[in-house]
């Protein structure tokens, strides 16, 4: 990608990348070191056993939800009700907007009608290099474009048109979850805001700093639940048993992350 449309990471961050290089023990300030294995991937669960006649394919199925949940606190699903073309228009659109001028992109409340501050680059709250993610991302609040904008676009669109389908599928999910903890299906949905969701796209540009810079930073999601489409790059790890796993990529598979709040 041309490097007027990357953000200027070097510039932001030279007197960290400056330190790194006189200390590297700088690197690992703050950052817990687990060992990595193997690429692998993680439980998965075929949602359309929820549509089945049979009541007992219901409950295996909800109930391996609920077993991942607690075990791995996360897991792949597939048949999951999103199609294919819908991932492909938004993967488009998304390439598009990031080719986008670096200026530009920082305007995104005036060309997108997106609230202010939802393009996000870098760390900038970081003191070493180990606390920096080399990323851009835009962190869209949906009430921003599930109907609330008389303003036409592909990208808004593309991102109306999956959000309604994702969250569709989220509510599932909290309603499965909700059951298997004790309470009526519906006690998330009614005790949980939905102008609290985000959908969000990120990018990772090359890094030419010969580092082990992240792309993004060892961290926990803060939020309820995280539905996450891993593009077949890799790069996604999660850790377990205090051992770093790579998740295998898979194309027809959405993961779904069990966030903080809710455990």
């Amino acid at each position: 990608m041309d490097s007027i449309s990357d953000p200027p990471f070097e510039e932001a961050y030279k007197n960290l990348l400056n330190k790194t290089q006189n200390n590297s023990n700088d690197f690992h300030n703050g950052i817990e070191k687990f060992a990595v294995v193997e690429e692998r991937e993680l439980p998965m669960i075929d949602l359309s056993r929820l549509e089945n006649e049979d009541e007992m394919v219901r409950e295996e199925c909800k109930f391996e939800i609920a077993k991942a949940s607690q075990e791995w606190g996360f897991f792949q699903v597939i048949n999951h009700g999103i199609p294919n073309d819908i991932f492909n228009k938004l993967k488009s659109e998304q390439e598009k907007v990031f080719k986008l001028p670096f200026d530009k992109k920082t305007k995104e409340d005036k060309f997108l009608q997106f609230s202010s501050g939802s393009y996000r680059w870098g760390t900038p709250s970081a003191t070493c290099v180990g606390q920096l993610s080399w990323s851009e991302a835009f962190h869209i609040l949906l009430k921003d474009v599930l109907g609330s904008s008389t303003q036409s676009n592909t990208l808004r669109s593309s991102i109306e048109e999956f959000a309604t389908i994702s969250s569709n599928l989220a509510q599932t999910l909290a309603d499965i979850l909700a059951e298997k903890m004790g309470h009526d299906s519906t006690f998330f949905k009614d005790n949980c805001l939905p102008n609290t969701c985000y959908l969000r796209l990120n990018r990772y540009p090359p890094c030419p700093i010969a580092s082990p810079i992240h792309g993004l930073m060892p961290h926990t999601d803060s939020d309820f639940i995280t539905i996450l489409y891993q593009d077949q790059v890799g790069g996604l790890q999660l850790v377990k048993d205090k051992k770093w796993i790579a998740v295998k990529p898979n194309p027809n598979a959405l993961i779904i992350n069990i966030g903080d709040l809710f455990q």
